[in-house]
């Protein structure tokens, strides 16, 4: 009974001891490969989802001024309300991104330090590369803030669509052949007439013509601010 007793004790300590580490190089290159492919996949599956939400906002920019645009009885607000549901795709893609953000790093970091090293050494900028990695698995947090993400996907893609709305907005209130009480006139030459067309339901013209001049202020200056950047971003012009 004893001699079982043993026994049964050390296959328990052989069940909890840890997976052997990686000892030879041979291993070693084996397991930074297929870490390597599979942060890959990881960042690739971030980066299909970015990539369908900004899809999902061109199609809705596109449907709702094929409605606006198509007929004098669709209302100026429709226009309005397209900016509000590309805001909440844009605020949807920024978290997205922050998340594809920490993945590529890696990848990056891997490809700039190991691979690139393998093929044509050259003096390593950064030898604790390693070390970064390790500690971004034991303690994964975003690179980049919340704003930072935000910005990135305006500049790349979501101010070019919020400038086709803003055109699309400005001609249905000031083309009176484009509202509902159609007019003989091609344009609107009184600001007076413009704020007018500009109301949407119990909100006057003069407060919707401030939201949206609140709003463009700020994509403006999501546009055009460039916080300094010391990540993978001062490596290379390849980036989303």
């Amino acid at each position: 009974m004893p001699a079982d007793q043993g026994q049964n004790a050390l296959e328990q300590n052989l069940e909890r001891r840890a997976p052997s580490l990686p000892i030879t190089s041979a291993e070693k290159a084996n397991v930074i490969i297929h870490y390597y492919r599979g942060e890959l996949g990881r960042m690739t599956s971030w980066r299909d989802r970015i990539d369908r939400t900004t899809n999902w906002a061109i199609t809705v920019v596109a449907a709702l001024l094929s409605v606006s645009l198509s007929t004098p009885t669709s209302h100026h607000g429709v226009v309005v309300f397209g900016m509000l549901l590309v805001s909440l795709l844009l605020l949807i893609e920024a978290r997205r991104y922050r998340f594809f953000d920490v993945y590529r790093a890696r990848v990056r970091k891997l490809e700039r330090h190991y691979f690139a090293q393998a093929l044509h050494p050259q003096a390593d900028l950064k030898p604790d590369w390693a070390q970064a990695i390790a500690n971004s698995l034991r303690n994964p947090c975003f690179l980049i803030s919340y704003r930072e993400a935000l910005f990135r996907r305006v500049r790349r893609n979501y101010v070019w669509m919020y400038a086709i709305l803003l055109m699309a907005w400005l001609l249905k209130i000031s083309t009176p052949k484009l509202l509902p009480n159609d007019t003989q006139a091609d344009v609107v030459f009184s600001w007076t007439e413009a704020v007018h067309n500009a109301a949407l339901g119990p909100l006057p013209g003069w407060s919707v013509i401030a939201l949206v001049a609140l709003l463009y202020a700020a994509v403006l200056f999501a546009a055009v601010h460039r916080e300094p950047d010391e990540g993978e971003f001062a490596h290379g012009e390849v980036h989303v």
